[in-house]
């Protein structure tokens, strides 16, 4: 009288079945979720260097127009910008890199 039965085995399989299915759905919903996360930073960064750049280009603007600054200051201050360009692309690049990356669960 004390064993398992067959029926009581299947119960048992299909509530781990069961079990299983749920926690499988709840983890496509956080990937879901993570790829939304992504996409959204994504846009954000995107918008941020867009901005930088616009700001950067009304300062190289008023540097133009400037008539107090010296050809050299000017040149100058130019070359600072493109380095202060070049090194935001650069930032910016690796952050997009890594927030396209895709880490996949071992």
């Amino acid at each position: 009288m004390g064993t398992t039965s067959e029926r009581e085995f299947m119960k048992k399989i299909c509530k781990m079945r069961e079990k299983i299915s749920k926690k499988s759905h709840n983890i496509r919903k956080e990937f879901i979720n993570l790829e939304k996360t992504k996409a959204n930073l994504l846009k954000k960064t995107e918008e941020e260097r867009n901005n930088f750049e616009r700001e950067l280009d009304k300062v190289e603007s008023k540097i133009y127009r400037s008539k107090d600054l010296a050809p050299e200051s000017k040149r100058r201050l130019y070359a600072e910008t493109n380095s202060l360009k070049s090194e935001t692309k650069q930032t910016y690049f690796k952050l997009k890199t890594r927030l396209t990356e895709t880490y996949i669960p071992a």
